[in-house]
């Protein structure tokens, strides 16, 4: 099974204590030339957050702009981060629903890691997971309302729990109209970066993360087999003792090994964390994540990334709703909205 493609186009992200890393400035120049370096003629996402926060007015992206590189070949995967400390969701909703006709949109995932609190996630605001559930479902009645192809989806992290707390407590918070809303459930996970895994065992680990997430995790919220998962973030930083050699073996496994399973698993798309080191010069795993240096010249990971994007990629497979059954694939991207 083919797989769709992408990466967050930026370098800069959050730190441990949830600020932003400190770094050079984004080139949207250099970006853009990567971009058409990377995957070609191959479709292809690039992943954008944007925050809600009653609390904290002012939109903060990462990239800025995501939606300039939604061209050509490209298309936008926005993440709708929700990092509001009350309970009211009015607004949120109003934000997530106004998301919906962003030019060049593919893909809203309607929160980012609810499940987790920690740098990043959305899971210390006490709303976040209604956030999550009442925003997709709203997102779902938008796009159907103004007929845009859009997917909808939410993720978390790899969870390993025994009773899936989170994913069954979304299936029982949300019930029959979120499954059916849904388009898609996300995955976040860096294998060896956070928690080491020996190399020898790295396919092994990955395969099952992969299954647990499907047949755990999903399944505790009633996902059926049907609705795709995407790898919405996978990545191997660089630095003292962690080669840019390595880095790309770690690359090529774990895009083979998701290949792999793909299709039992029905896993429709993989998106890279990150273009570029948020500043090469720190030697912190945050902060060499990239493909790049922060000076956008390339680590070996950048060519074997080109490689398997040629290898591996699919016609369009952002799928047409089909609401009598699976999903099929659109072999022709919809052109984006202009202007």
């Amino acid at each position: 099974m083919a797989l769709l493609f992408g990466i967050y186009p930026g370098g800069l992200s959050a730190d441990e204590d949830g600020s932003v890393t400190p770094g050079p400035a984004e080139r949207p120049d250099r970006i853009a030339a990567a971009l058409d370096a990377l995957h070609g003629r191959a479709p292809f996402l690039v992943r954008g957050y944007t925050h809600y926060s009653d609390a904290a007015p002012g939109t903060i992206q990462g990239p800025p702009n995501p939606e300039q590189y939604a061209t050509g070949g490209r298309r936008l995967d926005l993440v709708a981060c929700f990092r509001e400390p009350g309970h009211d969701l009015t607004g949120w909703l109003g934000f997530v629903r106004g998301l919906v006709g962003t030019p060049g949109l593919a893909t809203l995932q309607v929160t980012e890691e609810a499940n987790h609190a920690g740098p990043g996630g959305d899971g210390c605001f006490p709303a976040a997971r209604r956030a999550l559930v009442e925003g997709v479902v709203a997102a779902r009645r938008e796009a159907d309302r103004l007929g845009l192809d859009v997917r909808i989806g939410c993720n978390s992290t790899a969870l390993f729990d025994p009773a899936q707390e989170f994913w069954t407590d979304l299936g029982r918070r949300g019930g029959t109209e979120f499954r059916r809303a849904l388009d898609y459930a996300g995955l976040d996970f860096f294998p060896d970066v956070f928690r080491p895994v020996p190399a020898d065992r790295l396919a092994e680990t990955v395969a099952g993360v992969l299954a647990v997430f499907r047949d755990r995790s999903l399944a505790a919220a009633g996902i059926p087999a049907s609705t795709p998962i995407h790898i919405t973030e996978h990545g191997w930083s660089t630095g003292p003792d962690r080669p840019g050699s390595r880095q790309a073996e770690v690359l090529d496994t774990v895009v083979r090994t998701v290949a792999a399973h793909s299709a039992r698993l029905n896993i429709a798309a993989y998106e890279h964390f990150a273009l570029r080191d948020a500043d090469s010069a720190r030697p912190h795993p945050l902060f060499q994540l990239g493909l790049l240096r922060s000076d956008y010249t390339p680590k070996p990971a950048f060519e074997v990334y080109r490689e398997l994007i040629a290898e591996f990629s699919t016609p369009w497979s952002v799928r047409t709703r089909n609401r009598n059954g699976p999903a099929t694939p659109c072999r022709t991207p919809p052109r984006p909205a202009t202007g």
